[in-house]
C-alpha cells in the first residue's frame, strides 16, 4: 500500500511533531526533509561545494540528526536550499521514500507542491514568527546552546525571507492543503487534526 502524507510549513511551526506523530499512528514511515538541507549545509561548513554534497549525500549524512540542529547549520542549510541544483539533487531521494510501500510521511517547504503533488493528504502547518522564535529558544536551551530571543527570532525571519522568496521551488501552501495554525493550538490538538485528515481520505 502506497499513501503518502506532505507536510509543509515554515521553521519550528510543528511539522516534525505532527509528521512524526501521524507517522507512527498509522505506520508509515517518516522523512524529514530539512535534515537533507542540513546535512548539505553541515558539509558545506566543512568545506565542500554545495552542489557535490548533495550530489553525494548518504544515509551516514543523517547519522547524527542532533549535530545537524545547530544554528549554524540551519542557517547553512537555508542557504543551499535556494541553489537550484542542489534542490534537483535531493529531488529523487525525496520521491523515491514518498513513495515507498507502507505508507510516508514527508515534512518540509515544498512537499505538498513540488516534491510529491498527487499525495493524498497534504497540511501547511504555521505560527506566528514569535511564537515560532519562542518554540525554537526553548528547543535550543534544552540542548545547552546559549541563545537569546531576539537572535532567534531575526533567524527565524530571515528564514522565512528566504524560504518564500526563493526562485527554486518557493514554501507555499498547497491549494488544496489543509492549513493548520498552531500559534495558539497545543500539539495534541495539531496532532488530532492531521490524524483526522488521514482518516477521512482513507475512509473516502
Amino acid at each position: 500500500m502506497r499513501f503518502t502524507v506532505a507536510i509543509d510549513g515554515p521553521a519550528a511551526a510543528g511539522k516534525g511533531t505532527i509528521g512524526r506523530a501521524v507517522a507512527e499512528r498509522f505506520g508509515f514511515g517518516h522523512l524529514d526533509t530539512g535534515l537533507l538541507y542540513r546535512a548539505v549545509g553541515a558539509r558545506v561548513l566543512a568545506g565542500e561545494r554545495a552542489e557535490a554534497a548533495a550530489a553525494s549525500l548518504s544515509p551516514d549524512d543523517l547519522a547524527d540528526p542532533d549535530a545537524l540542529r545547530t544554528p549554524e547549520v540551519a542557517q547553512a542549510a537555508s542557504k543551499v536550499a535556494v541553489i537550484p541544483e542542489v534542490r534537483a539533487a535531493l529531488l529523487e531521494f525525496q520521491r523515491a521514500f514518498a513513495h515507498r510501500m507502507g505508507g510516508a510521511v514527508l515534512d518540509g517547504r515544498d512537499i505538498g507542491t513540488v516534491i510529491c503533488p498527487r499525495a493524498e493528504v497534504k497540511l501547511f502547518v504555521t505560527a506566528s514568527a514569535e511564537i515560532r522564535a519562542k518554540r525554537r529558544l526553548d528547543e535550543l536551551a534544552a540542548r545547552g546552546l546559549d541563545v537569546d530571543y531576539q537572535t532567534v527570532l531575526e533567524d527565524v525571519r530571515a528564514r522565512d525571507a528566504r524560504d518564500a522568496d526563493r526562485a527554486a521551488a518557493p514554501m507555499v501552501a498547497a491549494d488544496d492543503a489543509l492549513i493548520l495554525d498552531t500559534s495558539e493550538m497545543s500539539a495534541e490538538a495539531a496532532i488530532a487534526a492531521a490524524i483526522a485528515a488521514v482518516e477521512a481520505k482513507q475512509a473516502g
